[in-house]
């Protein structure tokens, strides 16, 4: 699967629509960020069933400011619309694959009970 560009209209549909997806905020000055770009796309190529995304912080800044991304590049581990990871500063493919494997075996029971009790409290 190709890699998404997120920005403001996009963002917020792709994380609502699809149970896991990893972002990657970076800029094009950044040198650390663009030496990444081609190991989180073969990483995208290897794991077809996740969503791979980039927020230029650039042109999106809004995004990288809700999710307090201070420091780039930053990886962000999204499943269920629930962030459970965030990696920040230069990181190699076999650190990047193991991060992606840790996702997928979270247990996300934890995160499922948390949003079905503030559901309860809100009614």
């Amino acid at each position: 699967m190709a890699v998404l560009a997120l920005n403001k209209t996009n963002f917020k549909e792709t994380i609502e629509k699809n149970d896991f997806v990893i972002v990657d905020f970076w800029a094009p000055w950044c040198e650390p960020c663009v030496a990444f770009s081609p190991t989180f796309e073969a990483a995208a190529e290897k794991n077809p069933d996740i969503v791979f995304g980039m927020v230029n912080t650039e042109t999106d800044p809004e995004i990288s400011e809700y999710f307090e991304v201070n420091q780039i590049p930053g990886i962000l581990v999204i499943r269920e619309q629930a962030g459970i990871h965030a990696q920040v500063g230069e990181i190699g493919a076999p650190a990047f694959d193991e991060i992606i494997k840790w996702a997928r075996d979270f247990d996300m029971s934890s995160v499922r009970q948390y949003y079905k009790d503030q559901t309860v409290k809100a009614n």
